[in-house]
């Protein structure tokens, strides 16, 4: 099965249409027809169903999952490899919102002040899926929020506490209080994190004399930032994940006595590195030291 073929099929998928894909791929419409033929013929299987509008089958769109990894892995070797001579190429992280988040930020700054040619590919998401693509190679780093299973990756830690609280409307009667203690807790309906290694700090934080009101768990901050709009849920979270969505009317008031976590940088153990990637990492260790001699 070539590159090309899978990338034939990704632009069909995409445009639900031969002949549109075709054109995207200056190729002539009976060659990428056939193409597509030979292709579910290999596989064994039909990959769209025809009509008006060409539809993924399931094993389309297992395909087009598979293939769009395969493809971005292709494109990232050939980045890598083109800069191999010279401080060049992507650098991609996957990371959350964590107050971390600014130490890296000054970081990737600083490094491509000194190395313009490089590029950064930035993913936004949740521990488990930034893992998922460190473990296939689509990812060069991680920041993750602690507690994670570091066993199988190289870190960093980095020194800024992430800090848990309530997130809330201004009108919410807990918004009047400076702190969140256990007892202010209870009855009221909370959306926590779906992470079980995270609901277990919380577990352990909350002594097991007490259970939250879960009105339901959430993976991103996005998602739950609707419902805590209608004024009667509050979001249970780390604060760096409301930096990115302050408003008014929301406020955060941290919990007491005080839950903080850590966060690392990770990438994975008896994996080289490309030369970029490497330097980056220098950098990153000299600025937190820095950073250490400074406080």
């Amino acid at each position: 099965m070539e590159i090309r073929v899978l990338k034939y099929f990704l632009a069909v998928a995409r445009e639900e249409n031969i002949s549109r894909a075709a054109e995207i791929l200056h190729i002539t419409q009976p060659t990428l027809s056939r193409q597509i033929s030979q292709l579910e013929k290999e596989l064994g299987t039909r990959l769209f169903e025809r009509g008006r509008r060409l539809r993924l089958t399931d094993a389309g769109v297992m395909l087009k999952r598979r293939a769009e990894e395969v493809t971005e892995l292709v494109d990232k070797i050939e980045v890598e490899f083109a800069g191999a001579e010279e401080m060049a190429g992507k650098i991609s992280i996957g990371e959350g919102a964590l107050k971390s988040s600014a130490i890296l930020m000054d970081a990737m700054i600083k490094f491509r002040e000194s190395y313009p040619q490089v590029q950064y590919e930035i993913y936004s998401n949740t521990s488990d899926y930034i893992k998922e693509r460190l473990d296939k190679g689509l990812c060069d780093f991680g920041l993750l929020l602690e507690p994670v299973d570091i066993e199988k990756y190289d870190f960093i830690r980095f020194p800024e506490k992430e800090r848990w609280g309530l997130f809330m409307r201004k009108d919410h009667p807990l918004s009047e209080k400076e702190v969140i203690r256990r007892k202010d807790l209870e009855h009221i309906p909370l959306i926590t994190p779906s992470r079980l290694s995270v609901q277990r700090e919380i577990a352990n934080w909350l002594g097991k004399d007490q259970d939250l009101n879960i009105f339901s768990t959430c993976n991103i901050i996005t998602n739950a930032q609707i419902t805590v709009d209608s004024g009667q849920i509050c979001f249970l979270t780390i604060e760096g994940a409301m930096d990115r969505f302050q408003r008014e009317e929301l406020v955060f008031r941290p919990l007491c006595p005080a839950l903080e976590l850590t966060s690392v940088l990770v990438w994975k153990k008896y994996q080289p590195l490309s030369r970029t990637a490497e330097r980056f990492v220098r950098v990153v260790k000299d600025l937190l030291e820095k950073q250490e001699i400074k406080s």
